[in-house]
């Protein structure tokens, strides 16, 4: 165990060295620092995408990026029964429920909420792409005041070379594009987007929690 989670952190600083988006501006932590949260609350994600799974398929990895930079994380599966056994089985309308409501039952700190824009794979002429982006919003549910908020994306297309053979660059295309539907690839990417997302360290990224050892300048 001790092993994947050192496996996990470098896989995940490297991630973070992957950035689809160059910073435009310095982000504003003064109320992320002030709150200061150490619990956390993840509701699954709406998912605007096409992949019906895409929702639960991300949620099941965000857990990790989110523990490792120093914040106690509700179990996913846990809240997720929770809501079920209270008849909400739709992000729509998990997302709906009142802020004071959550943390009446939860005791958290703040609540993540998440979007999923785009997931899974897309063919075109000369390539076939598995892509992943999603969003997500911090929110202290002491406060109702949003602390920190970003977006992040992940693709195949990234460790895709170039050819100039365009026979070879359509083949190439039609295999990957089985080989990612069967092997459900937009899981895989998930998780990388998931990282990025999630992870702290980096310009305007999430700051590193209570829990962490790691020090914000």
């Amino acid at each position: 165990m001790k092993t994947l989670r050192r496996a996990y952190a470098v896989l995940a600083m490297v991630l973070l060295a992957g950035c689809a988006s160059t910073p435009s501006a310095v982000y504003d932590y003064s109320k992320l620092k002030a709150e200061n949260p150490l619990s956390i609350l993840v509701l699954p994600p709406l998912n605007e995408s096409l992949e019906v799974n895409a929702s639960y398929s991300f949620l099941s990895q965000v857990t990790y990026p989110l523990a490792e930079s120093g914040y106690y994380v509700f179990p996913v599966a846990m809240v997720n029964d929770l809501f079920k056994h209270n008849g909400m089985t739709e992000p729509g309308e998990i997302h709906a429920v009142p802020m004071e409501k959550l943390r009446e039952i939860f005791a958290a700190d703040a609540v993540v909420y998440l979007k999923i824009t785009e997931y899974g794979t897309s063919y075109k002429v000369l390539s076939s792409e598995t892509r992943v982006t999603a969003q997500a919003r911090l929110v202290s549910l002491k406060t109702g005041e949003e602390l920190w908020q970003g977006s992040a994306t992940a693709s195949t297309a990234e460790q895709q070379g170039s050819s100039s053979d365009v026979l070879a660059m359509l083949l190439i295309a039609v295999i990957d594009q089985v080989a990612n539907t069967l092997s459900n690839k937009g899981h895989e990417v998930g998780g990388i987007t998931s990282a990025r997302l999630l992870h702290a360290g980096g310009p305007n990224r999430l700051l590193y929690g209570p829990r962490s050892q790691q020090q914000e300048p």
